[in-house]
């Protein structure tokens, strides 16, 4: 099985538009049928159905009266405003910094969180000196034996390097010093091994609640359960294909070994 994650946003849009095209083919209606019946351009249809375009509530009501399946139009409604809400405009949300994703990545959020979920497939770090102390504050909180860390990092994440060799060393052995925490636990992906399953950004799971992720355009919260369960599944995936323990530590001293 391979699995590839893209931008959460645009990967619902599209499931969402093969659900109504499912409804379109179960109703036996051709694409031009349908833009007949519900007075649009048959390109509408395409859009819609691709992902490239969202459907406004008068569509989906349009559409499933059109296909016999009114009693979908409820749920199609609820995820199609889901969809949207998820994506947030990155340009407003810069002005405020990386710190906020939503309300996920702020300390309340990490008091509140017992279990943390994180992978990050690449290194992609905000250095700007509010996000650096926003990181630190939360990593003081985050780092209690009450709560559980599990990490899964890309060997790729560990081998980038954005300072001097000193820092980035200083770097792994932090990483090496949390690994021996109780509390925490980071496994890493090798790069030379054949991957089943492939996230291409980073993502958090916050408890069962919610999940963050950072594109380079967006930033993302989901809440429905549904999807935090995709992503749970993907994290066990992710985890199956990493080293553990002595392995993983291993792996991280070769790589400091060779700066």
């Amino acid at each position: 099985m391979s699995t590839v994650l893209r931008s959460p946003a645009t990967q619902a849009r599209r499931e969402l538009g093969l659900r109504l095209r499912q409804i379109r083919k179960t109703a036996g209606l051709t694409g031009q049928m349908l833009a007949d019946a519900t007075d649009q351009h048959f390109t509408r249809i395409s859009r819609i159905e691709n992902g490239t375009q969202p459907p406004t509530d008068r569509n989906i009501r349009d559409w499933c009266t059109a296909c016999g399946a009114a009693d979908q139009i409820p749920d199609l409604i609820a995820t199609a405003r889901v969809v949207e809400s998820a994506y947030l405009d990155w340009a407003r949300q810069s002005r405020a910094g990386l710190k906020h994703l939503g309300t996920l990545h702020s300390t309340a959020t990490y008091r509140r969180t017992t279990s943390f979920r994180i992978h990050e497939p690449l290194d992609a770090p905000d250095d700007t000196d509010a996000t650096v102390a926003m990181k630190a504050e939360r990593t003081a909180i985050a780092l209690n034996p009450a709560k559980r860390i599990d990490v899964v990092l890309g060997e790729q994440a560990l081998h980038t390097r954005y300072g001097s060799p000193a820092e980035h060393a200083g770097q792994l052995s932090h990483l090496l010093a949390l690994m021996r925490l109780p509390f925490v636990s980071v496994a890493v992906i090798p790069a030379s091994i054949q991957r089943r399953a492939i996230a291409t950004i980073g993502f958090w799971i916050f408890d069962d609640n919610a999940v963050a992720l950072e594109t380079p355009t967006a930033a993302i919260k989901i809440t429905r359960p549904g999807e935090i369960a995709q992503y749970t599944a993907m994290f066990d995936h992710l985890h199956q294909e990493a080293v553990r323990g002595h392995q993983a530590r291993q792996l991280i001293a070769a790589i400091l070994a060779g700066l």
